[in-house]
């Protein structure tokens, strides 16, 4: 009897840590499990050389051949990917950028560093990038860019974005820090616009051991320019031709462990797709917005819904030890920083700062864990119907 009472109170004890444990919004052993990270990071330090060597050289042609571009160079981040990039548009102090507002700032920090103006528009009511439709409002004032965001992985409408753009000579930065690999009619995010910008932060869709970033284009010149922007200016070693300059590189480390995950990048997305569509077909018809693509032009970074009450949602989650996030919660022309800022009235913008959230969405997370997700959230979406 004492037996089968202490076996009672061990199946007891498990179904209750299974209840408990928490499911994370995302996880680095599980994204990363099964890979074999230690040999190419030994092979670098073997090597003795630690910047701008062959791992990084490498890393270089392997991802622009991916990507569908003839140039990348590799930077230290996705936010000095994009500075340089504007930099090397030419971009300056009193220009105006297009941008979204809904897109956590990251390029509202690289327009405000080279002393240009953001001129926010709003952005389509489905997909929440940049809406061709008032891009086309303000492209006859002639800006110095357009930096196209393919936000949560879904790339905007960039063919028609370049259209509207091209047509009066303004160049397209795609920002695709979360848009690896997504594609549409055979070309790749980054491979649209006249320059884009990656990052390789360890919770993107191809992610580094730390920071890392690039930028890719067709354009040799471009390509050129931004590589010594991101070498100080440099002409040569201690000649500095170029002004704002810095010094912004990968280092060997993450190129080399960049290196080995980019081969799996494809097959990671379809899993995170895979459970887009999980989520999807649980959550329809229960009263909340859902990415409207699970096609290959989306790459699931982020599964994003729109709900009524966020607060209530979150904490009803929480409750079942689901984690979540809001990304963004605060349109970039309402950051304290920049009160100062021209008025913007861009409605769904500030709708979709107010309804958004993240659940869980990432290679290595289990069946069972998506179940947990998908139980808790239309258990609650029931429950306030």
């Amino acid at each position: 009897m004492q037996n089968f009472i202490n076996d009672t109170l061990v199946m007891n004890m498990r179904e209750n840590d299974l209840e408990i444990r928490l499911v994370p919004l995302f996880s680095a052993s599980a994204a990363n499990g099964g890979l074999d990270l230690n040999t190419p990071l030994a092979k670098v330090l073997s090597s003795h050389w630690y910047i701008l060597g062959d791992e990084v050289k490498s890393f270089e042609a392997e991802f622009s051949e991916y990507v569908g571009v003839e140039h990348c160079v590799s930077v230290a981040n996705g936010s000095d990917a994009l500075e340089l990039a504007l930099r090397g548009l030419g971009v300056t102090t009193g220009d105006r950028v297009v941008a979204v507002a809904n897109a956590g700032f990251y390029g509202s920090t690289a327009i405000h560093a080279v002393g240009a103006i953001p001129l926010y528009v709003d952005v389509d009511p489905n997909k929440l990038t940049l809406c061709p439709k008032a891009l086309m409002d303000v492209i006859a004032s002639k800006p110095a860019a357009v930096i196209v965001t393919h936000l949560y992985g879904q790339l905007a409408d960039i063919e028609e974005l370049v259209k509207i753009a091209s047509a009066e000579g303004v160049p397209i930065l795609e920002d695709c820090a979360q848009a690896h690999g997504a594609r549409r009619n055979g070309k790749q995010a980054g491979s649209f616009g006249d320059v884009a910008c990656f990052s390789f932060y360890p919770t993107k869709n191809l992610g580094a051991l730390g920071d890392g970033g690039a930028v890719v284009t067709n354009d040799s010149k471009l390509a050129a320019r931004i590589r010594q922007l991101s070498q100080y200016g440099w002409s040569q070693k201690y000649q500095v031709s170029l002004p704002g300059g810095r010094n912004s590189r990968l280092d060997e480390m993450q190129a080399a462990i960049l290196r080995v995950k980019l081969p799996h990048l494809s097959r990671w997305n379809e899993q995170r797709r895979a459970i887009a569509k999980r989520y999807n077909q649980a959550f329809s018809g229960l009263g909340v917005e859902l990415p409207p693509c699970l096609d290959e032009d989306y790459v699931a970074h982020l599964y994003v819904l729109r709900v009524k009450d966020r607060s209530r949602f979150a904490a009803a989650l929480k409750e079942k030890r689901i984690s979540t996030d809001i990304h963004y919660p605060v349109a970039d022309y309402r950051q304290p920083a920049y009160e100062a800022a021209p008025h913007f009235a861009l409605p769904v913008t500030e709708s979709s700062c107010e309804t958004v959230i993240s659940l869980p969405c990432y290679p290595g997370l289990t069946d069972e864990e998506v179940q947990r997700v998908i139980d808790a959230v239309a258990g609650h979406l029931i429950k306030e119907t």
